[in-house]
């Protein structure tokens, strides 16, 4: 999950009507459906595509009414809270995940995604240090297409949308790199995964035999030697 970016771009974690349009975007674009109702919840869990989230060392949770959500949800919290503790020192805390609709706070936007299962709410830490490390890291995760994430203020916390598909997307290509591969995500071309790796459209190219620049979701190119 890193590097870190500077923090003075935290700022960008404002949040935004656009920014909550996009996250309920990605939800329908999953095809997941909108809890209902905490019976609904429970079927979810039984068959498998919402599961348990119960805390560890690295994080806790607070005050988490439907301690459940997506696989991939669990992963990146798990991930994450591994690092945060390493980094800063204490448990990364978790206030909310799943939320039925007919269990939404009065101000919850009618586009919210928590019914989904892909939502985190995330404790506002009082240390300067966790908080820089925990923005800088939302905003890097957030440059990489795999979330959307946005601080509140009451109470104070983050709350973070995570893309499924996506974020799985980018842990496996973490082991394919190391292999000198990648897989496409939506939203990649020739130029950014060159810029990314430090090499050239031209080289990325010869290595995998292309032709032009058309490339597509789930395809595995080689990367050419630094």
């Amino acid at each position: 999950m890193l590097p870190a970016t500077p923090a003075a771009e935290a700022a960008s974690l404002g949040g935004s009507r656009s920014s909550v349009s996009q996250q309920n975007y990605q939800a329908r674009r999953h095809e997941f459906t909108f809890i209902r109702t905490p019976t609904q919840v429970r079927q979810f869990v039984t068959n498998g595509w919402l599961v348990p989230v119960r805390g560890n060392g690295d994080y806790a949770l607070h005050a988490v009414s439907f301690p459940y959500a997506r696989p991939e949800v669990k992963l990146f919290v798990e991930r994450l809270a591994q690092q945060y503790r390493a980094s800063c020192g204490e448990q990364l805390v978790v206030t909310s995940l799943t939320r039925p609709t007919n269990r939404q706070p009065r101000n919850a936007s009618p586009l919210s995604v928590h019914p989904t299962g892909m939502a985190i709410d995330l404790r506002r830490s009082w240390k300067y240090a966790c908080r820089r490390w925990l923005e800088s890291t939302l905003l890097y995760l957030e440059g990489r297409g795999v979330l959307e994430a946005a601080r509140e203020r009451r109470p104070p916390h983050y709350h973070v949308a995570l893309y499924p598909r996506p974020y799985a997307a980018y842990v496996a290509n973490l082991g394919n790199e190391e292999r000198g591969e990648y897989y496409v995500v939506h939203g990649d071309t020739l130029y950014s995964i060159a810029r990314r790796h430090a090499t050239t459209v031209g080289m990325v190219k010869q290595a995998n035999g292309l032709r032009n620049d058309r490339i597509y979701p789930g395809q595995v190119l080689k990367l050419p030697a630094r």
